[in-house]
């Protein structure tokens, strides 16, 4: 767990959960340091001590949804169309999804094209919180002492995410110019020249 080995005591049970339709879940009851835990999979394939592991994996995981959400804003989407029904959270297994209820084939494409924008967005965000932690690992010495911010586990070999996102909206743009053969500043600088031209042809 969390890349050490530990030692635990555990109980593996299949047992039923629910009410009317029961399902067979694997439980494994868990008495770490003194802790008692109850960890439950719907696979019932994986053996106790995986799921043990699994778990561990958690923590790190809602830490990087949390970065995601409040360094980057992955979750910050504002992607909607008319043609989407009002959706029904409390929806009971026998009663119709509302999107079945969409007919017109026009509605329905505008209805994938605006998941598809929310996808896409999403996807761009996961991109940019993974070279974030890339950065942060490579080249946390490189960034100036005043723009430290504490990591959950406040480090001095790496910065956070966020460190290096403040740092960038900083220093990016000063990047650019001292690196004019970087494919990205190239493109930038054709946007502008091409930007330039037709603001002089307007004007003319």
């Amino acid at each position: 767990m969390y890349g050490k080995e530990k030692k635990v005591q555990f109980l593996c049970l299949d047992l039923l959960w629910g009410q009317v339709w029961y399902q067979e879940l694997r439980s494994v009851l868990v008495i770490h340091q003194g802790r008692c835990s109850i960890l439950v999979s719907t696979d019932l394939t994986l053996a106790a001590t995986d799921i043990i592991r699994l778990y561990g994996y958690r923590f790190k995981i809602e830490c990087t949804f949390r970065e995601m959400k409040q360094v980057i804003g992955t979750f910050g989407y504002r992607f909607w169309s008319k043609s989407m029904p009002k959706l029904n959270r409390f929806l009971k297994k026998a009663e119709a999804h509302p999107l079945e209820a969409v007919k017109d084939e026009q509605d329905r494409r505008r209805i994938e094209q605006t998941i598809q924008a929310i996808e896409g967005f999403v996807m761009c965000q996961c991109i940019a919180m993974g070279l974030l932690q890339l950065i942060a690992l490579r080249f946390s010495d490189r960034t100036p002492g005043f723009f430290f911010r504490y990591l959950r586990t406040p480090s001095l070999a790496v910065v956070s995410e966020a460190t290096v996102a403040a740092y960038l909206r900083k220093s990016i743009f000063h990047l650019f110019v001292q690196n004019p053969h970087l494919h990205i500043t190239k493109i930038i600088q054709s946007k502008q020249e091409t930007s330039i031209v037709d603001e002089e042809s307007r004007a003319s």
